[in-house]
């Protein structure tokens, strides 16, 4: 398997495992439970803002981001539309993006001003890792709400998406 083609994958896993959340998430009683809801969705909101300034460093482009996080707290819809928008253009960026550009070393600014060189691979691993790793603490808080959490599974994805994998032989 190639790295373009492992990059897709999880990508495809990561837009699938932020709507498994954004849908938990969804579950949260407000007005039972206003300081865990606000604190998942500020952590969605982070994974959110660092995947567009990871999106806009791969492009080479400027973003209009000072910080990993918003001042404001936006609408969990409104998010999740903003988020199933940021997996489509992932998405469609390793699509139309070849192994030698993925490969390529690129310079950008961190947030705090800090230069930084990754290639295109290794921010993408980033995008992935950092997720990764925010949704489990957003399953956290669910999990102490007494809300089983997704399970955030590269496997079950794999099995989701391509049943035959289940079987024996193929």
């Amino acid at each position: 398997m190639s790295s373009a083609t492992l990059l897709k994958s999880l990508f495809d896993y990561k837009a699938w495992a932020n709507q498994e959340l954004f849908g938990s998430v969804a579950t949260v009683d407000e007005s039972a439970h206003p300081a865990e809801r606000h604190a998942a969705i500020r952590l969605l909101n982070h994974m959110y803002v660092v995947d567009c300034i990871f999106f806009a460093n791969l492009r080479q482009e400027r973003h209009a981001y000072t910080a990993t996080n918003t001042p404001e707290t936006p609408l969990l819809n409104e998010l999740l539309q903003a988020v199933t928008a940021m997996d489509a253009q992932f998405s469609h960026f390793l699509a139309n993006t070849n192994a030698q550009a993925l490969e390529e070393r690129i310079s950008f600014t961190f947030t705090d001003g800090d230069s930084g060189r990754m290639s295109g691979e290794e921010m993408l691993m980033h995008v992935i890792a950092h997720g990764t790793y925010h949704r489990g603490a957003v399953g956290r808080i669910l999990a102490q709400l007494s809300i089983a959490p997704p399970r955030d599974l590269y496997t079950k994805f794999l099995h989701a998406s391509e049943p035959e994998r289940r079987s024996k032989g193929t």
